[in-house]
């Protein structure tokens, strides 16, 4: 066989295997393989509505207390903080290495759609994209790693993901769910503003040909409901703030919906004046603990309505299954589509998986929520090293997919199997 022949040869074979690929993968920045808004509805690459029905990673690249049954150490900077005091850095660094390699893998997105399940909401820290201290790394942050990760799972189960930027530079919110320091300094803070456009531009500059990311949710919840004196102030920087990241991110990304939450965590809509500023935007609320009557949905509905672009419901859940059902039949009925939150608890059946709490967790909790403020009160706060460490490793056991007790009850009212 001749050199020309025989490359003629391989050629045509490397394109034969190049045209056998999955139903989702990465394809030209044509626009042609993404989910698109149309009107009140989005759309497949094939032109069929498409509802989502989904779930929250919660808790995963976004550490938060409550999940870990802490109730004064809140925030992932707390958690962190206790975590030192009470083992040591180095102890603690290992020990959110080894959390980020097993608290979500490939079996958890696996099974995700196995139920039946259409879409993940991935709530991440802007800190895995700086050199800050975060979940055991102070340099090199790893957060393509672990979306890169994620987004193979996805793409290999033809599953949909939003990606959430939980907890923005600064804080868009001003509590414990922001990992902030007590205000949304984002609001007011020019440099915290240009870092939060530059870190969407660079995520969305890597994924820009990613069509199994359904779109980028650019804040969770901004502007606590604790600032009344201030709130007019805070809720008219946050439209202008959101233009910013999305002007930042069609520098480099022509292709994927931006979601927008309202102000008072996703709940009031009257904050937005220009409302398709964009031609790829959609809207995302949240709510919880409500009655599921039409009443309880309604201003999103009319604000969806009013504007003509599609709304969902990035984030409910947390409660029984029977509120479960009626919720999600509520929602199904209003053409909102629904992440419910989380997919992971521990000790908790509100959840799809249920994390079992460790032996001696207790002793952890009791440490966290001891007094703290000096160094006297740290070292008699401290407990048995052997106890707590052994227990700190036995989560990481725990929360592994194999190990985790499916909630079938509550599956089953979201409309889903178990």
């Amino acid at each position: 066989m001749t050199k020309n022949l025989l490359f003629n040869f391989l050629l045509a074979g490397i394109l034969f295997l190049s045209s056998c690929s999955p139903a989702i993968k990465p394809e030209s920045s044509s626009n042609q393989n993404f989910i698109k808004v149309e009107g009140q509805n989005l759309k497949t690459p094939d032109g069929k509505k498409f509802f989502i029905q989904g779930i929250n990673l919660g808790n995963w690249l976004n550490p938060e207390g409550y999940m870990f049954g802490f109730k004064k150490t809140s925030s992932a900077r707390l958690i962190n903080q206790a975590f030192c005091e009470m083992v040591g850095p180095d102890f603690t660094n290992e020990f959110w290495k080894q959390f980020k390699d097993n608290y979500i893998t490939r079996d958890d997105i696996r099974y995700i759609r196995q139920t039946g399940m259409n879409t993940i909401r991935i709530p991440f820290h802007y800190k895995l994209f700086t050199d800050e201290d975060y979940m055991g790394l102070s340099a090199n942050q790893d957060g393509f790693q672990r979306l890169d990760s994620l987004v193979s799972w996805c793409r290999e189960s033809n599953i949909y993901l939003i990606l959430d930027m939980h907890d923005a530079p600064g804080g868009q919110t001003g509590d414990n769910i922001d990992d902030s320091y007590g205000y949304p300094w984002l609001m007011t803070s020019e440099l915290s503003q240009q870092q939060f456009a530059e870190i969407w531009k660079k995520i969305a500059d890597h994924y820009k040909n990613e069509p199994v990311i359904l779109g980028y949710d650019l804040l969770n919840e901004p502007i606590a409901t604790y600032f009344p004196d201030e709130k007019e102030k805070l809720n008219a920087a946050l439209e202008p703030v959101y233009k910013r990241a999305v002007a930042a991110i069609r520098e480099v990304d022509k292709n994927h919906i931006v979601l927008l939450g309202g102000a008072q965590w996703n709940s009031n809509f009257t904050v937005f004046h220009d409302s398709k500023f964009d031609d790829k935007l959609m809207y995302t609320c949240h709510r919880y603990w409500c009655d599921t009557l039409q009443a309880n949905i309604q201003d999103f509905v009319s604000f969806r309505d009013s504007v003509n672009l599609p709304i969902y419901m990035g984030e409910t859940g947390e409660n029984s299954d029977q509120w479960i059902g009626a919720w999600t039949r509520l929602m199904e009925r209003n053409n909102i589509g629904w992440t419910y939150w989380p997919f992971k608890r521990m000790g908790n059946p509100s959840s799809v998986m249920n994390i079992v709490q460790p032996e001696n967790w207790d002793k952890v909790i009791e440490f966290t929520e001891s007094p703290r403020t000096g160094f006297d009160e740290i070292r008699k706060a401290r407990p048995n090293q052997e106890l707590v460490r052994k227990a700190m490793l036995q989560l990481i056991e725990n929360c592994k997919f194999s190990n985790c007790k499916v909630n079938e009850g509550y599956v089953k009212a979201m409309g889903m199997k178990p």
